[in-house]
């Protein structure tokens, strides 16, 4: 069966529903995803595009945390509403419940396209933030990363770093759970087979060589990488946990996706006052050549990667697309 094709589709068409199960396997590579992203970033910069700031609510004992977000892709002509609720209270793989959803409109002709499980859109999209912010940050000559965690993010992140950094060459990992670095193993051979990855035992002392730190671990992990163990002209990436506040305390300059973002999220890595640091650039900025990442070789650069949701409707356009020309999901007729 040919589907019509979204941009033509009227104001009538039922809302279709894409599960986690519909989008899992379709397909998708690194580097279109690093594409997407960027293109996002570039229309955000130009002003093409609209993304206000996130709403959030946390349960009083920290339990639980939301948040909304909403969009417009200019470029695109989308409008989406992303959602966001974790349910944590004991930072506990067993009891930790997660959901995301997202929901696409056309904006050219006023159809719904799709409400969608967000959880693999989240997973592409944060490793691409990660590699573009690498890629404009990272020294010249930079061979080597070290990347902790081995979870979802942990999985998804070398293959997409790769794609934007491929002199990247020196591949070290550090984690916990045998079943996770075998994992990262696995997705790195898929769209790297040539690439070789070291699991190392010490995460410091790793660091201390590594012209590139991607941390990614959970917050249960005990890893904080401190600004002493890193190496002189190195970047380092914070996208879940795995380094202490001295990394951004003491860094040379700081970049961000976004400082709001950051300022809303990132307090965890205040300083001794309670205060966080400025930061000095952000990426849509920096990739349309209005600010400057890294000044000098030698700068240790920390880059906070807090996402904006212009990023997920890229990339769950671009999966909502396929996944409906395969005729997969479910027209939910919502509005009768």
């Amino acid at each position: 069966m040919i589907e019509e094709p979204l941009s033509t589709r009227d104001r009538s068409t039922p809302l279709r529903v894409l599960s986690r199960s519909d989008l899992a396997d379709v397909p998708i590579t690194p580097a279109e995803v690093v594409r997407a992203v960027e293109d996002a970033y570039l229309a955000f910069a130009e002003r093409d595009s609209d993304n206000p700031r996130k709403l959030s609510v946390a349960n009083p004992d920290g339990w639980s945390v939301a948040y909304a977000m909403l969009g417009r892709d200019g470029r695109r002509r989308v409008v989406a509403m992303k959602t966001s609720y974790k349910f944590d209270p004991g930072h506990d793989r067993s009891t930790k419940r997660y959901y995301t959803t997202i929901t696409l409109y056309d904006d050219s002709t006023g159809a719904p396209i799709a409400m969608m499980d967000c959880a693999r859109v989240g997973a592409l999209r944060t490793p691409a933030v990660s590699a573009l912010l690498v890629r404009e940050t990272v020294r010249r000559g930079a061979e080597s990363v070290l990347l902790i965690g081995t979870g979802t993010q942990g999985r998804n992140a070398l293959p997409h770093l790769l794609a934007a950094n491929p002199q990247l060459r020196k591949l070290m990992l550090y984690g916990t759970h045998p079943e996770g670095l075998a994992a990262v193993g696995d997705y790195l051979a898929a769209y790297n087979p040539h690439a070789v990855l070291e699991t190392v035992e010490d995460p410091r002392a790793a660091a201390g060589i590594a012209d590139v730190v991607l941390a990614t671990a959970g917050p249960g992990t005990e890893v904080a990488i401190e600004s002493e163990d890193l190496a002189p002209g190195s970047t380092v990436v914070l996208v879940g946990y795995g380094l202490a506040p001295s990394s951004l305390i003491d860094a040379d300059r700081v970049i961000a996706t976004s400082a709001e973002q950051m300022a809303l999220t990132g307090t965890d890595m205040a300083g001794p006052d309670g205060r966080l640091r400025t930061v000095d650039a952000e990426l849509p900025q920096i990739l349309s050549r209005r600010a400057i990442a890294r000044r000098s070789d030698d700068e240790r650069i920390f880059v906070y990667n807090s996402g904006l949701v212009l990023t997920d409707i890229a990339v769950a356009h671009a999966l909502a697309e396929r996944a409906i020309a395969e005729g997969r999901g479910t027209e939910v007729p919502l509005w009768d």
